[in-house]
């Protein structure tokens, strides 16, 4: 995904690369772009590149060499992004990252943030199955297991409509096989928390939108855009 932060510059999500538990460890290498959420400016470089580098980046005086850090990087450990979005209330960064067979999770992105993968799959380890080191990773929000119907997360957005006020601040997101739809309360805290179920479709659900006035639309496969709204 891509998307613009309120500060102008060009947010984008990248997957670990592929290959089964990410062998190439690319989630824990600074040294790629793989795994990561990068940050750039759209407009041209004085260096010749297409895009530049935000100076307040967490690699921006980075020499760009083969084994220095990515000044691109905003966050890194990820293993697939799947949909982020701003809050527009409070400007956090929310990122559903899909797991590789057990946990799916929910993170809230700091700047240089470390999100575990590939030590980690969500809480759990992951490389090693036990008795890894955590330290310095960032936990999610949320977390949720496979299984009963669930697969793949997909991200949404933090609810700031007018249609809806009871869902005001609530995170909504889904799990693109079995069509369960969550929510988080984002003012709790800490951010280790249970997610709330809160619907159910009978679809595939590959993506949220948002609205102008902040309303929250989801996408289905073979179904019309559909609108979220209180059942009667």
């Amino acid at each position: 995904m891509l998307a613009f932060g309120s500060d102008g510059y060009l947010y984008i999500g990248l997957g670990d690369g592929g290959s089964r538990g990410d062998p190439a460890e690319n989630g824990q290498n600074t040294t790629t772009l793989l795994g990561t959420i990068i940050r750039i400016d759209p407009h041209p470089s004085a260096g010749g590149l297409d895009y530049g580098i935000p100076p307040d980046n967490p690699f921006a005086d980075s020499a760009n060499t083969p084994d220095d850090p990515r000044p691109e990087i905003w966050a890194f450990g990820l293993r697939n992004p799947w949909r982020f979005s701003f809050d527009r209330a409070t400007n956090e960064l929310w990122v559903s990252d899909v797991g590789q067979t057990t946990w799916e999770e929910i993170d809230i992105i700091e700047k240089a943030g470390n999100y575990g993968w590939n030590t980690l799959e969500a809480t759990h380890c992951f490389n090693p199955s036990s008795g890894c080191d955590s330290t310095g990773s960032i936990p999610p929000v949320a977390e949720y297991a496979n299984g009963a119907g669930n697969c793949s997360v997909t991200g949404g957005y933090v609810y700031r409509g007018p249609a809806i006020p009871e869902l005001d601040g609530v995170y909504i997101f889904a799990d693109f096989c079995s069509g369960n739809i969550w929510g988080i309360r984002t003012n709790e805290r800490p951010a280790s928390k249970t997610a709330q179920q809160i619907s159910s479709v009978n679809q595939q659900i590959p993506s949220f939108g948002e609205g102008k006035a902040g309303n929250l639309y989801m996408r289905a496969f073979n179904t019309p855009l559909l609108r979220i709204v209180l059942s009667d």
